[in-house]
């Protein structure tokens, strides 16, 4: 089947495609959709826009489209960003990386049930410690990017998850009681390198952004470099 991945640059995304593509299916592009809105019920925000550098890495067209992020709204310039892929591409199927947010799932099924082309979800209610290890043992690079979660400080802004780094996560998640897969926004992530790269990325320039107040930050990727594998 000829498939276009909803893409943001994050671990379930690109574990969502990886998946998609060890069933045979033709990975066609990558859609990408960059919100304004930094509290989007939908969208991943930080550093989504250097998507076009995995997609580089991968040797996969990409559409990017924006949106102000306003809620349902935004399901709009979604769906008109996949009728692109469509008409461009001729994608037959929409892959998610939706694992337990009905929010998401209901509405791009929505979506895709109008467009009459198939939703996919290969993450879907999936086990999140499970999930992690699969992720390491099939040589994901994931970096940290985003925190939003007592527990989660300065600190992890910028940092590899190794397994060492996954078992300091766990424990926290199980102390300070956040979902270990970061369903709730507690964290977000961006992928340098796995199997479907042919290049890996490595971050040349990055700046940490601190919340005091809040105690949230992000990790903002400015420069990245394609390196051989």
């Amino acid at each position: 089947m000829r498939l276009g991945i909803l893409f943001s640059g994050g671990k379930d995304s690109a574990y969502a495609a990886y998946l998609a593509k060890k069933e045979d299916n033709d990975i066609i592009c990558l859609i990408n959709i960059i919100s304004e809105n930094k509290s989007s019920y939908m969208f991943h925000t930080p550093s989504v826009d250097k998507a076009v550098d995995q997609a580089q890495a991968m040797g996969i067209n990409i559409i990017v489209c924006s949106t102000k992020g306003e809620k349902e709204k935004e399901l709009r310039d979604l769906e008109d960003a996949i009728k692109k892929a469509i008409k461009r591409y001729g994608i037959e199927g929409l892959v998610t990386g939706a694992l337990a947010s009905n929010y998401q799932a209901e509405r791009i099924q929505k979506i895709c049930d109008k467009l009459k082309i198939k939703c996919i979800n290969p993450l879907w209610k999936k086990d999140a410690d499970k999930y992690w290890d699969d992720l390491l043992k099939e040589d994901f690079e994931i970096m940290i990017i985003g925190v939003a979660s007592d527990g989660l400080g300065k600190e992890w802004l910028g940092r590899i998850v190794d397994k060492e780094a996954l078992a300091k996560l766990k424990k926290m998640s199980k102390k300070y009681l956040f979902h270990i897969g970061f369903e709730g926004g507690e964290a977000e992530t961006f992928v340098l390198d796995c199997p479907l790269f042919l290049r890996k990325l490595q971050v040349s320039e990055g700046k940490v952004h601190w919340n005091k107040k809040d105690k949230t930050g992000t990790y903002e990727i400015q420069k990245l470099k394609l390196m051989p594998k």
